[in-house]
């Protein structure tokens, strides 16, 4: 049977998916910022595939890292030393703000928000965690739970200790502000009363996206990420910024939080360390943190913990962003192609009611009346409801382009070698498709 043969239904238990509905497109080949199916379509990848594919589809360098080390070896248990993993601790820690400087390595996302919480709760001797409605952070069981959006509800009940708060979103705010800055100042006051109510004493940490990702890409209002630092420090909770998907070059620095000259505690990451060629992610470590466990065994390990194939291509993405200056070039598109082109699109579509974003990390936010702000499909839609994206998704695709669409949400998220031509033919072809959300605009 030949690889075009397969029925796509196959045996393939697919993840957040109707099982009896799935028909996924069959993936035929990519490269660099374009992937393409059998038919030989071919698709501008406006969303990194998950937002992970950072250096792009089949990198030269990443591809030979990995063939180099799979000649010398493959795999080693992570109770030993070896001399991949080891540098690439070494690469990331000097990376890392502050005293960020111990990597613990996990096989994704997910994990490393479980291990990061693991870490505080048993530095801090306390139980609770505080986390954002907006957000994702995994989808194994503590992590699902630490997540604020709806994923969370069929998985439920899940892991004690975790409270929701409200972060900062001034488009659809919570704390009826008139405009950043009163949004910035309304929503710490917000965490320091859930902080309160809560018990201080009980809090060992405040996991945050530093810039919430498939909930809105919201990027934080100046002075947020301080005031959650400062109210972490005078409560005795830690900070852990999640920047699994913001994190190694995605809005035009090494981790997202330097743009604000903030140091958490504890940085998951995961995806663009080595753009998901093989799963890595992990937490880097502050001296704090890893002091609480110098003289006891931290309780927590993984089989695949730094696995050699998965490090290679994590050096090799350093040296590559740095000899090829990947982090400028993510700041000029950001400022010079994506918000310019963005605003034009906003300009002319009236179903958009805000653009927002930094580097390559952007939000389409739709809406059937600028006025109300009410949002193209409902909160959570599916099915009929959700039609309207749906068409809006379908469109772009016609047009040769692959975005990410989220709730009423288009988000997009290249690959950070995506060229000036491809970006900007990328927003021609989302120009093109947004005609389809502006016929149900009634405001």
């Amino acid at each position: 049977m030949g690889p075009d043969s397969f029925d796509t239904r196959g045996q393939v238990f697919r993840c957040w998916s109707a099982q009896g509905g799935s028909r996924p497109m069959t993936v035929a080949g990519a490269q660099g910022s374009w992937f393409w199916d059998r038919e030989g379509n071919r698709y501008l990848d406006l969303a990194s595939q998950l937002i992970n594919v950072n250096l792009g589809h089949q990198h030269p360098r990443l591809l030979a890292a990995i063939a180099e080390q799979a000649g010398r070896l493959c795999t080693i248990a992570p109770h030993f030393s070896q001399d991949t993993r080891d540098r690439l601790a070494q690469l990331i820690a000097e990376r890392a703000p502050g005293d960020l400087d111990r990597v613990f390595f996990t096989n994704g996302g997910t994990e490393a928000n479980e291990h990061a919480v693991r870490m505080a709760k048993l530095a801090t001797g306390r139980s609770k965690v505080l986390t954002a409605y907006r957000s994702y952070h995994g989808a194994t069981g503590g992590s699902i739970t630490l997540t604020g959006d709806p994923r969370r509800w069929p998985n439920e009940p899940g892991l004690p200790g975790v409270v929701h708060f409200f972060g900062p979103y001034a488009y659809r705010t919570a704390f009826h502000a008139q405009d950043e800055r009163q949004e910035c100042e309304r929503a710490l006051a917000h965490l320091e009363e859930v902080l309160c109510l809560e018990g201080p004493h009980t809090v060992a940490a405040v996991l945050l996206e530093t810039v919430v990702g498939t909930n809105g890409v919201l990027v934080p209002p100046d002075g947020y990420l301080q005031g959650v630092r400062e109210l972490c420090d005078r409560y005795g909770a830690l900070l852990i910024c999640d920047e699994v998907m913001v994190g190694f070059g995605r809005i035009g620095e090494w981790f997202a939080v330097d743009a604000w000259g903030v140091t958490p505690d504890l940085i998951t990451f995961a995806k663009g360390v080595n753009s998901g060629y093989v799963p890595l992610g992990g937490v880097i470590v502050s001296e704090r943190v890893a002091a609480a466990f110098e003289d006891r065994v931290y309780p927590g390990g993984l089989t695949y913990s730094g696995h050699p194939l998965a490090c290679a291509p994590g050096i090799a993405t350093i040296e590559v962003f740095e000899e090829t200056g990947v982090l400028e070039h993510v700041r000029r598109l950001g400022r010079e192609v994506m918000a310019p082109g963005l605003e034009k699109l906003a300009e002319k579509h009236p179903s958009i009611g805000e653009v927002r974003g930094r580097g390559l990390f952007w939000a389409i936010e739709l809406v059937r009346d600028r006025a109300s702000r009410t949002p193209l499909v409902p909160f959570n839609a599916s099915g009929a409801e959700a039609e309207p994206m749906t068409r809006v998704m379908n469109s772009c695709v016609a047009e040769g382009a692959w975005p990410m669409c989220q709730m009423n949400r288009i988000h997009l998220a290249p690959p950070l070698v995506v060229t000036e031509e491809e970006l900007r033919w990328g927003l021609d072809a989302v120009d093109a498709a947004l005609d389809t959300a502006d016929a149900y605009v009634t405001g």
